[in-house]
């Protein structure tokens, strides 16, 4: 079983976990999340598709990310999730690093959560990437011009927040 540090408003540890996708969080507790935004020198964009079994947004494009387990650090959750996903790993990056954080407030669904986003320029290639088979059925480089118009035919996840990191 996974856990997941809870977080304060501020984005401040608690002390207390919760278990993995148990939406059963109190009013001011928050989770945290990663996504790691993946490009290339030559400006293209590593998007990878969600499997057609997962029970949200099967079958959509993203960028590789996911909870942060209690006890990891942010950065320690986006090289994991990284190289489970993709089979890359982000310590070979050229440069990039942490860029930005948002919270998502959603009482209804008793599931609020932080977002760590991190942007990593890598020389990779096709033949670098090593998909984890349970989460993604497949990837491609784009440009992101390209993501835009998924994003717009409601195809990519996350694009509002992560726009400004896309060139």
């Amino acid at each position: 079983m996974e856990f997941w540090d809870i977080y304060d408003k501020d984005k401040k540890l608690t002390g207390r976990t919760m278990v993995r996708n148990d939406w059963n969080m109190a009013d001011g507790d928050y989770h945290l999340t990663v996504l790691g935004v993946i490009q290339r020198p030559d400006g293209k964009y590593l998007i990878t598709r969600r499997v057609s079994t997962k029970e949200w947004a099967a079958g959509s494009y993203e960028v590789s990310g996911g909870g942060v387990r209690a006890g990891e650090t942010s950065e320690e959750a986006v090289q994991r999730e990284v190289k489970e996903e993709t089979g890359l790993d982000i310590k070979n990056a050229v440069s990039g690093g942490y860029e930005f954080t948002y919270r998502r407030d959603n009482p209804e669904e008793r599931n609020n959560y932080f977002v760590d986003v991190y942007k990593f320029i890598m020389d990779v290639r096709e033949e670098d990437v090593r998909l984890q088979v349970e989460e993604t059925a497949g990837f491609e480089f784009v440009d992101s011009d390209t993501i835009k118009a998924l994003a717009a035919q409601g195809k990519f996840l996350h694009y509002e927040s992560i726009k400004q990191v896309l060139d």
